[in-house]
């Protein structure tokens, strides 16, 4: 396998581009994290849309509008690989990020989900798994439809909207959390499963309630592992694996609250979230030529949702990250 320090310059160059994560919130973090350990040489630009998410609850177009807004502006900032490290992007997006970026620029897009079913169909013993995800992820049926390439299995799904609050307003245990849990995997306790896919990245920092649960017995599949495998293989089999001698550098951007959004980075990533700061752009250069922006339709589309209008190149926002309200679970 040719590695990029072996290639022409202009590939050694590239190589030496940042691996770009992106998720609505701090759930990507668990992925980040698994690239980081896997690839200890790449760098890492990670962008939290906190100014719109968690996009579980959203409508399909409000989250696809989002998600290229976000990856539009990764892009052009001079990213190497995509990863969608969101279920409900990856379920929204992937056909056109790959259309969008990989046909026309030559940008591999890395998703979340066909790497977690890949585990599922290995782990399970008895071909009854089960799907937990917010509303936007369980709707749109990405899973089962993933799931499709091996009939003999079980699927049961179930939407868990209040995990991803919890975990965004930094709380991952307590009895309320847990009689949450109790409720939304009653359905999979059920169907006997014996392997669980969490289908959200915010997920795999409830393990432990998930686990308490749903019994010993029970394999949690997180799809940040093998994820970042996936990370691995684009960047191998193309000769982009960063070379350089110098240390590499992880830069977090938030595009709502940085300082709400680096408290709970810091908490679930560790020492490698030095700061997370909010810019007005993140797009420094152009190295792929400016992107077409989102058409008009799409923006109408995310402006519909009330009170939640479209802020487009990370402009600054006010909101706030709070706990979840008992009237909203």
């Amino acid at each position: 396998m040719t590695s990029a320090s072996s290639t022409d310059p202009e590939t050694s160059a590239l190589a030496e581009r940042p691996i770009g994560v992106f998720d609505s919130g701090v759930g990507g973090l668990t992925v980040a994290r698994s690239i980081i350990d896997q690839l200890p040489n790449e760098s890492i630009l990670y962008v939290g849309d906190t100014a719109h998410g968690p996009y579980g609850p959203l409508p399909i177009a409000e989250v696809r509008a989002n998600a290229l807004g976000v990856m539009d502006e990764l892009v052009d900032s001079g990213v190497k690989l995509l990863t969608i490290a969101c279920n409900s992007a990856s379920a929204a997006v992937l056909r056109d990020a790959r259309e969008r970026y990989t046909a026309r620029y030559g940008i591999p897009v890395i998703e979340v989900i066909q790497p977690a079913v890949r585990r599922a169909v290995s782990a399970t013993r008895t071909g009854r798994v089960g799907v937990i995800g917010t509303s936007a992820t369980v709707g749109s049926r990405a899973y089962e439809d993933t799931f499709a390439a091996a009939p003999d299995l079980q699927i049961t799904s179930a939407a868990c909207p209040a995990f991803v609050p919890y975990v965004e307003a930094g709380i991952t245990t307590g009895p309320e959390l847990l009689a949450v849990a109790r409720e939304y995997l009653a359905p999979l306790i059920a169907a006997k499963v014996d392997t669980v896919v969490l289908g959200c990245t915010h997920y795999p920092l409830l393990t432990g309630v998930i686990s308490f649960v749903m019994g010993e017995d029970v394999t949690l599949v997180s799809s940040a592992e093998e994820t970042a495998k996936d990370v691995y293989r684009a960047l191998a089999s193309r000769g982009l694996e960063r070379a350089g001698s110098t240390a590499p550098e992880h830069n977090f951007i938030a595009t709502g609250d940085a300082a709400q959004f680096e408290h709970l980075a810091r908490r679930f990533l560790g020492p490698e979230v030095l700061s997370v700061r909010h810019v007005d752009h993140v797009a420094a250069q152009y190295p792929t030529g400016s992107l077409a922006r989102i058409t008009p339709e799409m923006i109408a589309a995310a402006q519909a949702a009330v009170g939640r209008p479209r802020i487009s190149n990370f402009v600054s926002s006010a909101a706030q990250i709070s706990p979840p309200r008992t009237s909203d679970l």
